[in-house]
């Protein structure tokens, strides 16, 4: 039983798109977070000196206005400031409960800047008996007052904003950058694609030749490559139909010859064995030509064809048991199917000898046929290479003759077909070739 093994999680990603994208979003989220970090260090300075010059002008000016102010209209005077500037002035008071102004760099500058005008005895609070803001203390005389500055007056909001502005930026610039190497890394994407499927066997279809001038380069040298082994497939494919329809007439001579020489019956046997087994042969050449067309579609039971197949190998003395389930008709190449199965159960035949079965049955949404034996199977990593013309297995499995063609003569059909061919191994031992025709044709 083949353990299979877990995938592992990979944090790298694998793909040229992803690994480029995260390249240049990191590059690009350092270059933002570069230059954050420079303009919010030479902004220290220039916000400091201009917040000192805001705190000194409010106590200057509300110190002058106090002290020119007639005392009857002070009270006047302080509720005016409060609803006009928002600066509220108070009388310090001995307990009152201080709270220390927030620990940052501009406003430690500028508190440092304020006393040097001020005095060494300016006080500064970010709470004052629970009440929030910037508190800056003063004295008119021997009395002390306390202004405090709301926190709407002292936060920049321009800061804020660039942030803002700044994030913008950023996303527009990973969307660029996405959209960038997606354009480039979906050529490369169908480019791999493609030559996975002529790695199959496959023709794929041509690859758009667009992007940039080394990507069109490419995509037209692949493309010229994949119209070069097609034609050669289709040379190859015409002169074997030649040879073969060539070889036809000895062939037959020679079998004729053969029955009229009267030599020795074991002799006879053995000679028409072989001329069988050439006919066979070169059946699977003309097979193998005739694959790419030339046949309509037609609607067709595929279990009446295994069933026709079944019973011609039982008039010929053949054991094929059967197990087929009515199915719908499929738009199908009938002569082609036909040939299909009649290769998957020569095969089954010659290799497995006993308890061949061919079952036909609907699967969701395809139907599935079933040829078993009890063969010696295929190692699952000589699969799709055994799927290629004039491949054989150098093992049991090919120590029966034949030139190769059978399975690429299978795996040709059911490609024409949009289908599936797949070689198994069989529970208990042996084989099973199993094919999935789609049922919407």
């Amino acid at each position: 039983m083949t353990r299979i093994r877990p995938r592992r999680w990979r944090p790298w990603p694998r793909s040229l798109l992803w690994r480029t994208f995260i390249l240049l979003a990191a590059l690009v989220l350092a270059t933002t977070v570069g230059w954050f970090e420079i303009f919010r260090n030479y902004e220290v300075e220039p916000r400091a000196r201009q917040l000192s010059q805001n705190l000194v002008s409010i106590v200057n000016i509300t110190r002058t206005a106090l002290i020119n102010s007639q005392p009857e209209r002070r009270r006047e005077l302080l509720a005016e400031l409060a609803d006009r500037e928002g600066i509220q002035v108070y009388t310090a008071e001995p307990g009152e409960r201080l709270a220390a102004p927030a620990d940052r760099p501009v406003l430690n500058l500028a508190t440092e800047l304020v006393r040097r005008q001020l005095g060494e005895s300016t006080r500064f609070a970010g709470e004052r008996d629970g009440k929030p803001g910037l508190w800056v203390s003063f004295f008119i005389a021997d009395d002390e007052y306390w202004v405090r500055v709301p926190s709407t007056r002292i936060e920049r909001q321009i800061a804020l904003r660039w942030l803002g502005w700044g994030a913008l930026a950023l996303t527009l610039s990973l969307l660029a950058a996405y959209m960038l190497v997606s354009r480039l890394s979906r050529p490369l994407r169908a480019l791999a694609l493609a030559a996975g499927a002529i790695g199959k066997g496959k023709v794929p279809d041509p690859v758009s030749e667009s992007g940039p001038e080394e990507l069109r380069t490419l995509s037209r040298a692949f493309n010229q490559m994949s119209r070069d082994l097609a034609r050669l497939d289709a040379d190859r494919a015409l002169i074997l139909a030649g040879v073969s329809h060539d070889l036809r007439t000895p062939l037959s001579r020679l079998r004729l010859g053969l029955e009229m020489s009267g030599a020795d019956p074991q002799l006879r046997d053995g000679m028409t064995a072989d001329i069988e087994e050439m006919d066979r042969i070169i059946n699977q050449f003309l097979d193998f030509a005739r694959t790419d067309g030339g046949e309509a579609m037609q609607r067709a039971d595929l279990a009446t064809i295994a069933a026709d197949v079944a019973e011609h190998y039982r008039r010929h003395g053949k054991s094929v048991a059967t197990d087929l389930a009515v199915v719908p008709g499929l738009p199908l190449q009938a002569m082609s199917m036909r040939r299909v199965v009649l290769n998957l159960v020569d095969n089954a035949l010659r290799y497995g000898e006993k308890e061949v079965s061919v079952a036909v049955h609907a699967e969701d949404s395809v139907v599935v046929l079933d040829v078993a034996d009890r063969g010696p199977g295929i190692p699952p990593s000589e699969v799709e290479r055994l799927k290629q013309p004039f491949t054989r297995l150098q093992i049991a499995r090919s120590d029966k003759g034949g030139a190769g063609l059978g399975l690429a003569i299978v795996e040709r059909v059911v490609r024409a077909h949009r289908g599936a061919f797949e070689l198994l191994p069989r529970d208990g031992g042996g084989l099973i070739a199993k094919i999935s025709l789609p049922i919407g044709g």
